[in-house]
């Protein structure tokens, strides 16, 4: 199974792919997904190693020689787990990290688990984070980079408090999968800090406003890289800049978008394939109108080397909210890394540090 696993993957057959897939995985990884990850850590297929058993079911396969595939089956034989990854890469404390300052706890977030970080010397601000869309855990880990946890310990090095956890699965709504636990979150650093705001990267900044509606105790929001533009378009500019097959996202990006989408539509006629019911809740939302209502402090952050949510494209829609001020990173990406980066730079952790303990934040 593991090595037809990776032929499709080589011949670019991810549609097939993913009909080895259960469905459990099915619904969360979909054959654009795949795509595109192969496409960031693979590439082309030199070479294959021979296939390593890890029990359980459980198999690992080296590609070109410094790329690992993990792989598990269930006991009907489809494939129920899948990772790519550098095997030596590990993450390391980013140098603005000092960890004599804090503390990290395991803690429930709602049903969540999770990550408590409190500061010795806290300056009463504290951080509920919120990853970007998919199945992302407490630190929003890709290979060896962890985006959130480079902002929770970098912020506590500051006296920022945070929490964070990981996100359930298969939620039919963007709703359902970030706010119950983030409101949770909220509630929780309320017991350790005088000011909580939410700061959330890509999707989870545009859930952010969300969020504050239904915790009304919240001072402000940071987001990072959170979109404005339809989500069906950026789908479409992101199959773009990888020079993947245009031709099918934009043909799944229109049916998320079309007039005839009912909660019937197979997840596998949508982008990601994310199930009908998640792009019908998308087309109630508006990010930003919600962010003028709810009338907060707003702290919106961009990186210009950004191709998935653009300086261009999507913080002009931020621009509208009366209380936001906007700050756009030249050199960093999406991630808010430098060009070969594997950390959050550290102006970013610095200028949220300062915000929060600012008047502006309210």
């Amino acid at each position: 199974m593991l090595r037809t696993l990776v032929e499709l993957a080589a011949a670019g057959r991810f549609d097939e792919l993913t009909e080895l897939f259960a469905p459990e995985l099915r619904a969360a990884v979909s054959a654009d997904i795949m795509r595109i990850a192969w496409a960031k850590e693979v590439g082309a297929v030199r070479h294959v190693g021979e296939p390593i058993p890890l029990g359980d079911n459980r198999f690992s396969v080296l590609l070109n020689g410094d790329v690992e595939l993990r792989m598990s089956m269930d006991s009907l034989g489809r494939v129920n787990g899948l990772r790519l990854t550098a095997p030596d890469a590990q993450w390391q404390p980013p140098s603005y990290v000092q960890p004599d300052r804090f503390t990290e706890q395991e803690v429930l977030v709602g049903h969540q688990p999770g990550a408590l970080v409190l500061p010795h010397n806290g300056n009463g601000a504290g951080i509920v984070l919120l990853s970007g869309a998919g199945a992302f855990d407490r630190d929003e880990t890709a290979g060896p980079m962890k985006m959130l946890k480079d902002l929770a310990w970098g912020l506590a090095s500051l006296g920022v408090a945070s929490v964070r956890f990981d996100k359930p699965t298969d939620t039919p709504t963007l709703i359902e999968e970030y706010v119950p636990a983030a409101v949770a979150g909220v509630d929780l650093l309320r017991q350790h800090v005088d000011r909580v705001y939410v700061a959330g990267h890509s999707a989870g900044g545009k859930i952010a406003p969300n969020v504050a509606q239904w915790a009304p105790t919240v001072a402000g929001l940071i987001l990072l890289a959170a979109d404005t533009s339809p989500m069906p378009a950026a789908v479409v500019r992101v199959a773009r800049h990888f020079g993947l097959e245009v031709d099918t996202m934009t043909r799944l990006a229109a049916r998320a978008a079309s007039p005839d989408l009912s909660p019937t539509t197979p997840a596998g006629d949508l982008p990601f394939g994310l199930p009908a019911t998640y792009w019908l809740q998308l087309r109630e939302y508006d990010q930003v109108a919600t962010a003028i209502e709810i009338d907060r402090p707003v702290l919106a952050l961009q990186g210009g080397r950004d191709y998935q949510v653009t300086v261009e494209d999507d913080l002009p829609g931020w621009r509208r909210v009366p209380r936001a001020e906007a700050r756009i990173y030249p050199d960093l990406d999406h991630m808010f890394f430098q060009d070969n980066g594997s950390h959050v730079d550290q102006q970013v952790i610095d200028d949220i540090a300062a915000w929060v303990s600012s008047p502006a934040a309210g």
